[in-house]
């Protein structure tokens, strides 16, 4: 049997590190779980400085947002993406597209309008969390 491979959009793991019961941390785990999560080094360095944020202390300590990136970094297959797309509304989305493609994703776990317009993807199906786990 061939595992699901999935790209989640940084707001996605954004909302999983801080809401533990929130419908994208459900993803994350179900993803772990029974697929293949695809990380780029990008998506790790804005999850980082995104999670800096002292807004967000009071949602999660410090110390449990280093340890999400960290348990994140090692259940996650690490991709190099090759830049060839060039297609989103905001050009910052373009390398979600190129990991998932460099990965071989089977889907797209975003929040983001701007990707989930363009599902489905090359093949990529593009879904919010809540309507991916619908499907499950």
């Amino acid at each position: 049997m061939t595992l699901s491979r999935f790209v989640l959009d940084t707001n996605v793991l954004v909302s999983a590190a801080l809401f533990t019961q929130s419908k994208p941390a459900t993803v994350l785990r179900r993803v772990q779980d029974s697929g293949v999560l695809l990380i780029s080094v990008e998506i790790l360095n804005e999850l980082k400085e995104v999670l800096k944020r002292e807004k967000f202390d009071r949602y999660v300590t410090k110390s449990f947002r280093r340890n999400f990136q960290i348990v994140l970094t090692r259940r996650s297959t690490l991709i190099e993406p090759q830049p060839t797309v060039n297609i989103c509304h905001d050009p910052k989305d373009n390398h979600i597209l190129d990991l998932a493609i460099s990965g071989q994703a089977n889907f797209i776990i975003t929040g983001d309008d701007d990707l989930l317009v363009l599902n489905p993807f090359e093949d990529i199906v593009i879904l919010t969390p809540d309507d991916w786990l619908k499907i499950q």
